[in-house]
């Protein structure tokens, strides 16, 4: 029962075993090596295939700590896409990298530790699966050790990343010592003895700083922008994607599932943080012209919109984080996608690079206008009708508990979409009418590149102008965590 529910897990660990032995032992020539990679995406697509039709395989394995259910469902079918588009976007990137099917393999390894992570429910499952993710991101942020920004953002990872470990190591003994148990379903039994033990809330407040910063929320969000400037492009792509929403399966199980007697008690708190963390974002990349950097500051707003599902301790609220989540995985896909493209062959990555993109790439414009589109929350794009699922059961907590905190949460998270409109706009109109334009070549596409694109516009817009299906897909895997 135990491999039978793993199998999947099993399966993405051989696959980065097999993508780095074939080019160690067989030698395989450069030219070749993106049939290997294309064989590997067709082995995930099998994956998320089989996924889509596996809704009724549940349990538990290792004495309860690894569950599937349908949140860990969801999140799986979630992560497989998105390492599937990462290594789509790689192919593309991979002239500017040395050692590339290592590349590869970490980002399936990678994978393998959010597989992990949407199943975790004990403290050791947890600790391991995001340390699976964090190792071999410090690797991927500093993959490019010729340039000196990839180097200094894999150090800066590195250090916050190791510091973030021991705070969530210091957590899990603080509650394991209160306690006696590591498990979720365990804990949750015991949890309300405890709700006021200092020792014990100590633990839990370490161990949410520590999934702070796997989420960019602040207090713990100074190293995004770096890393997210440094880091390969399709590293930081998956890293906005992945590595943030595993941090956020496991914020929803720790909360909701561990320790929600906790929880209803910590609303003010969970409503500051969200603020300050949609503030923060939305104001400092105001003056922002690194188009990867801007998109750092961007990543920790939305970590703050994707609070506010959290603050809502409701199902609505946490329905609406994963749709949101799933709209913002081909948002920023396809903004990255464009950025690898465009910038390959200049010296910066500034939103001058862009000037001009409408005539050199009607498509490539496109795609980046569809992508900050979605980011500013501008219907009929998926992040609209995200934001506008977050809103509604924020307001409809506030209405039920008459705390005013979430009016002023609310009018914040509005506050921050109206200044969004300012640089993601920026963005667009260096696209269409910027006048500092001085090559107006076309851009090559290849077809996976093509296909790339079309997929994350199609992403978008099926996702907002068609929203029940991934809609009642959270739905469902928010009732899980009842």
């Amino acid at each position: 029962m135990s491999a039978s529910l793993m199998s999947l897990e099993i399966w993405v660990i051989a696959l980065g075993i097999v993508l780095m032995l074939a080019d160690f032992l067989f030698c395989i020539p450069p030219e070749r090596k993106k049939f290997l990679i294309s064989l590997a995406i067709a082995a995930l697509g099998i994956m998320f295939l089989t996924l889509l039709g596996n809704d009724a395989q549940t349990g538990m394995a290792f004495n309860g700590a690894f569950i599937e259910d349908p949140m860990a469902i969801f999140f799986k079918r979630f992560f497989v896409l998105a390492a599937i588009l990462v290594l789509f976007l790689a192919m593309e990137f991979s002239d500017q990298l040395s050692g590339i099917t290592e590349y590869y393999s970490l980002i399936i390894f990678a994978l393998a530790g959010m597989l992990f992570a949407a199943s975790s429910n004990d403290f050791v499952m947890l600790f391991v699966s995001i340390e699976l993710i964090t190792v071999t991101f410090y690797i991927l942020v500093s993959f490019q050790r010729s340039k000196l920004l990839s180097l200094e953002a894999g150090v800066k990872y590195l250090i916050i990343g190791a510091l973030s470990s021991a705070f969530m190591v210091f957590g899990i003994a603080l509650i394991w010592g209160i306690t006696g148990t590591m498990n979720f379903t365990g804990l949750e039994q015991v949890a309300p003895q405890f709700v006021d033990n200092k020792i014990f809330l100590a633990g839990i407040l370490f161990l949410f700083a520590g999934l702070g910063f796997k989420i960019a929320a602040v207090p713990f969000q100074i190293w995004a922008p770096d890393v997210y400037q440094g880091a390969p492009t399709p590293t930081t792509a998956f890293l906005a994607i992945g590595s943030k929403a595993a941090g956020f399966v496991l914020i929803l199980r720790v909360l909701f599932t561990a320790v929600p007697a906790v929880t209803a008690r910590w609303t003010d708190f969970l409503i500051v943080i969200s603020a300050l963390t949609i503030l923060y974002g939305n104001l400092c990349a105001l003056p922002q012209r690194n188009l990867k950097r801007l998109l750092g500051y961007s990543s920790i707003s939305h970590a703050g919109y994707l609070l506010l599902g959290i603050a809502a301790i409701s199902a609505t609220g946490q329905s609406a984080l994963m749709y949101y989540l799933a709209g913002y995985l081909f948002t920023v896909v396809g903004a990255f996608t464009v950025i690898a493209l465009v910038m390959q062959h200049l010296d910066s990555e500034d939103i001058s690079g862009l000037a001009g993109l409408n005539r050199r790439s009607p498509l490539l414009a496109a795609t980046m206008t569809f992508s900050m589109v979605s980011l500013a929350g501008v219907p009929p794009m998926a992040g609209f009708f995200g934001k506008f699922l977050l809103l509604k059961a924020v307001i409809q907590q506030g209405f039920a508990t008459s705390n005013h905190g979430y009016y002023c949460l609310t009018f914040i998270a509005l506050a921050g979409v109206v200044i969004s409109f300012y640089y993601y706009f920026g963005v667009i109109r260096a696209i269409y009418w910027s006048k500092e334009a001085r090559d107006l070549s076309p851009i090559p596409m290849s077809g996976g590149a093509k296909f790339l694109v079309l997929v994350c516009m199609g992403g978008m817009l099926w996702i907002g102008i068609f929203p029940n299906t991934v809609l009642n897909l959270a739905n469902t895997a928010a009732n899980a965590l009842r």
